[in-house]
């Protein structure tokens, strides 16, 4: 018949191997296999070691029994030397009668408990070594058994599916968490416009991801680089920050276009170490942003976050992921600007050209008029013919006036910037009538407050087009402008009566509808036209005046 202290440890062994079973989290669950371990065996003091990729050195170590103030005293964790490297290159099971006997012992640091008996049993699954249980200090002072070997060496074989299963889950979570970011980028990249939110969004993620204290993105400028985005600690001190090309190692990976992984910042030569020390750093992850086979920027990380602070090939792997990303970003922030400065030059050209031939036709005439009106006056017989071609040169300058004030309005007229946009549309109304002989009605209800400037800014020019459009292609005998506020919002209706047009006008942008709608989305606004051959247009330009301000 069992005794209490063989029941009370099979019973032991029976709930640790339910809890470690049961649970997920990595960190938790070497946690309860060292107290399972002490409870087992009557064990003082327990360890977990698990052994990192290199297979040479320890990445993790759990300790049971020993107090937070002691833990904290000791300082680094052990590496895997002495005793416990022994275990690792060496996976048997390993008992001691006095720990400071063996050959392979190194001491103790200072602040560590005093130990005397061991037994260390590998953690083993399929020939892999995940990590070994270590245990000090047997109650009552004895020796660990053979019997305290088999029950630590069940329960490490427990401990090693449970290990296996909660790094594949945290691997799979990780995975989802990397996929997750990843999506995020790639439908930032399709609805985000902005290039420093697109960067931001890349080195937040990616240092949450790999778990770097920082991550910036350096784009050139001339000769030097600027870090266009930053992440992690003191991020926001370091963006706009210039260093020189060729003498840094972010350089260096620009003008090679390869991957890099530093170890020791300290220790390469081609690092900077005035800038290293600026940032803190000692470790580092160099991952050029490569766009049709040339590199644009760099994405750099510093120390990973923990006890080693290097990053491994999955970090980089993954930093390379996201820089394809971040140089999309900066591509097409690069050509929506180029394109939209094209517009911009495009427009301002046509707007010289229609300018230049009122000019001509129309300004330039009445001016050699006058000219030939002056003439006139000199040469006149008498006195009364004198009178008569001065008086036409007086109505010709008056004209000659009236054309250039009106081209000036048309430039930017004075009462939108002074009185607001309803004020400027009842001039630009009454001017459009007067020329056309165009019946035009103007129905305008906003409230008192003046709009953002940039809204009242693209009502006037979209309703200005549209009354030009109308003298170009509608034929029309009378038009409506009718302004008034709507959902959060103003919008501006005109339509007028003429002719009509067909949907394949508007795919030539024919009637600058192209440019109207550019104009509208600088405001996150919006326009509708509708047309029916014959029966007239009518064209509506909305603007959410909480996207203006």
């Amino acid at each position: 018949m069992a005794t209490t202290s063989e029941t009370d440890r099979l019973r032991a062994l029976v709930e640790t191997g339910i809890m470690i079973n049961s649970e997920l989290s990595l960190d938790v669950l070497l946690e309860r296999i060292a107290e399972g371990a002490a409870r087992v065996t009557g064990a003082r003091y327990s360890a977990l070691g698990v052994i990192g990729p290199s297979g040479t050195e320890l990445e993790r170590f759990v300790t049971y029994g020993v107090d937070a103030a002691t833990y904290a005293a000791i300082g680094d964790v052990p590496r895997g030397r002495g005793i416990l490297g022994l275990l690792i290159h060496d996976a048997r099971p390993l008992r001691l009668h006095s720990i400071s006997e063996h050959p392979r012992s190194v001491g103790f640091p200072p602040h560590h408990p005093s130990m005397r008996t061991f037994l260390g049993v590998p953690i083993i699954l399929r020939g892999v070594t995940y990590g070994n249980l270590y245990l000090t200090e047997k109650e009552d002072g004895e020796d660990f058994t053979a019997e305290d070997e088999e029950l630590v060496s069940l329960l490490a074989g427990q401990a090693a599916v449970a290990v296996e299963n909660a790094r594949l889950y945290e691997s799979a979570t990780g995975w989802s968490r990397q996929l997750e970011s990843l999506n995020e980028v790639g439908g930032a990249l399709v609805s985000e416009l902005e290039l420093p939110k697109l960067l931001d969004l890349v080195v937040s993620r990616l240092r949450e991801l790999i778990g770097a204290r920082l991550v910036t993105i350096a784009l050139p400028v001339g000769d030097d680089l600027r870090i266009a985005a930053a992440d992690g600690d003191e991020a926001r001190a370091y963006v706009g920050m210039t260093f020189p090309r060729l003498d840094s190692k972010t350089g260096m990976v620009l003008e090679r276009g390869h991957s890099e992984r530093v170890d020791s910042l300290l220790d390469d030569p081609e690092v900077h170490q005035d800038s290293a020390r600026s940032f803190g750093a000692r470790t580092g992850l160099y991952v050029p942003l490569i766009l049709r086979d040339r590199p644009i920027g760099v994405l750099v990380a510093h120390d990973k976050l923990g006890s080693d602070q290097r990053f491994d090939s999955s970090d980089l792997r993954l930093a390379e992921q996201f820089a394809v990303r971040a140089a999309v970003a900066v591509d097409l922030s690069r050509r929506v600007a180029r394109d939209a400065l094209q517009r911009v030059v495009e427009g301002q050209e046509l707007e010289r050209r229609r300018l230049a031939r009122e000019l001509h036709d129309e300004t330039g005439q009445a001016l050699t008029s006058i000219l030939l009106g002056l003439k006139a006056i000199r040469s006149a017989d008498t006195e009364e013919g004198a009178v008569h071609a001065e008086a036409d040169v007086r109505d010709l300058v008056v004209q000659a006036l009236q054309d250039v004030r009106r081209l000036a309005v048309e430039l930017r007229p004075t009462a939108l910037d002074d009185f607001g946009l309803v004020p400027a549309l009842e001039r630009l109304t009454e001017t459009f009538e007067a020329r056309t002989g165009i019946g035009t009605a103007l129905q305008a209800s906003l409230p008192g407050d003046r709009m953002p400037a940039d809204a009242e800014t693209v009502l006037y020019r979209v309703v200005q087009e549209a009354l030009t459009n109308v003298i170009k292609h509608a034929d029309a005998r009378s038009v409506s402008v009718v302004v008034g506020a709507r959902d959060g919002g103003v919008i501006a209706v005109v339509e007028d009566d003429g002719r009509g047009f067909t949907a394949a006008d508007i795919r030539a942008d024919a009637l600058g509808v192209v440019g109207m709608r550019e104009r509208l989305a600088l405001v996150g606004g919006t326009l509708e036209v509708e047309s029916t051959v014959g029966t007239g247009t009518t064209l509506a330009a909305f603007v959410p005046l909480q996207q203006s301000s």
